[in-house]
């Protein structure tokens, strides 16, 4: 018996160090690297984003890509969990606010700006890089976002005579005739002011800044400057116009959902993506559309998008994360097909991004009218909560513009305060 167990424990023995040593054998042969992403067009796909790694992995066989796909209910709560064990994922694709003003700001990412490709647009460069020079993201692909009306809604209440067809945009004063017909016509919810969380506030943001030219940071993203006469007068103005609600239980999400479904008649968040991605559930013709300005010359709350790569300690994965993203972004046909996966625009010129998409080609009308990227503002996580807050409060209060002007204030104290603390 004593002979048996002794045979069984060399076993043991043996088995356990062949454990231990087949990993060391497998790490001199290759290395294992993370992509996390969040839902980036198609880059949450299963199919498409292993599509993507099979051509990676039929040059690069020694480098194997594991994805996690995160959304924006709970991701930032999954990444910064693993931040704090220890666990960062090696690649993150998303934008500037998260890998630049965030994860960035405090020394978790690498410096990529030697990976930027030639002819990148200048102003997409600068504003994946640091005050210090550092490219925490590799920019891939960018929108200027935009609002969407139901075209029948609006064209049933007589309401496009107030669209500037020619550049998918409106003037203030037209805006809000448009708003009142739509709404005279029977439809109660023209557009809402969604504000229970963050998701989305690209949205609120540019409708409240752009309506009689309010600014929401100075241009050198030092300080948030949204406590102004001009937005205390948009939201007063939002808060009297009959068809236009504050809404503190939902989010952009849940105002696309009302819009694709025709309960709301407009969306202010809204892109080429939302489109594509609710093609099948939409009934009606969507006509997107520049957020209304008083001159009629909007200023556009952009969004860029790329990939970062966290400083993870580990030379080997490191370098493995930056050939993989040099093989999605450096070869114009791959990138070509990496940005149309994305569903939104390249940040470089390339021949065969969509190619014949017409509804691409409409949506690409509204980049030229991008503004300042000024999410890239010191404490811009305190500001983002800052402003939903705010716009809850004003959608209690009495709508004058004094009221709302000092919780604007308040808002931005804060924010300011958040951002010297950094």
């Amino acid at each position: 018996m004593k002979k048996i167990l002794a045979i069984a424990l060399a076993l043991c023995m043996i088995f356990a160090q062949a454990v231990v040593v087949a990993p060391t054998a497998e790490a001199a042969d290759g290395v294992t690297i993370s992509l996390w992403t969040y839902p980036i067009g198609k880059w949450t796909d299963e199919a498409t984003v292993k599509g993507f790694i099979e051509e990676f992995n039929a040059v690069h066989p020694e480098i194997n890509v594991v994805v996690e796909y995160l959304d924006y209910t709970n991701g930032d709560d999954k990444v910064n969990t693993a931040i704090e064990g220890g666990n960062a994922p090696d690649i993150i694709m998303e934008g500037p606010e998260r890998l630049i003003a965030n994860w960035g700001a405090k020394g978790l990412m690498l410096d990529l700006a030697d990976m930027v490709p030639e002819g990148t647009y200048e102003g997409v460069v600068s504003s994946c890089t640091n005050a210090e020079g550092a490219v925490y993201e590799l920019p891939v692909c960018m929108t200027a976002h935009c609002m969407a009306i139901n075209y029948e809604a609006f064209e049933a209440a007589d309401a496009l005579q107030y669209i500037f067809f020619f550049n998918h945009t409106a003037t203030t004063e037209n805006f809000f005739k448009a708003v009142q017909a739509v709404y005279d016509a029977g439809s109660p919810y023209v557009g809402t002011v969604y504000c229970g969380g963050q998701g989305g506030d690209q949205g609120t943001r540019a409708l409240v800044t752009n309506l009689y030219g309010g600014t929401y940071a100075n241009p050198e993203h030092t300080e948030y400057t949204y406590a102004s006469e001009e937005n205390a007068k948009a939201l007063a103005a939002l808060c009297a116009q009959d068809g236009i609600t504050f809404d503190p239980s939902i989010v952009a999400s849940d105002e696309i959902q009302n819009f694709v479904n025709g309960t709301f008649q407009m969306a202010f968040c809204w892109n080429a993506t939302q489109e594509v991605n609710n093609a099948d559930a939409l009934t009606f013709d969507v006509f997107p559309m520049a957020f209304p300005a008083e001159d009629g010359v909007p200023s556009l709350q952009g969004g860029i998008w790329g990939y970062g790569i966290f400083d993870n300690k580990d030379e080997a994965r490191a370098e493995a994360a930056k050939t993989f993203i040099k093989f999605l972004v450096d070869d114009d046909a791959e990138y070509a097909k990496v940005v149309e996966a994305t569903n939104f625009q390249p940040v470089r010129d390339v021949e065969g991004v969509y190619e014949g998409n017409e509804l691409m080609a409409e949506y690409a009308l509204m980049n030229p009218m991008m503004g300042d990227y000024y999410q890239i503002t010191k404490g811009w996580t305190q500001a983002r909560t800052e402003w939903w807050n705010m716009l809850q409060r004003v959608g209690d209060s009495d709508g004058s513009a004094e009221t709302i002007l000092a919780e604007l204030q308040t808002a931005q104290d804060a924010a300011n305060a958040a951002a010297a603390a950094e």
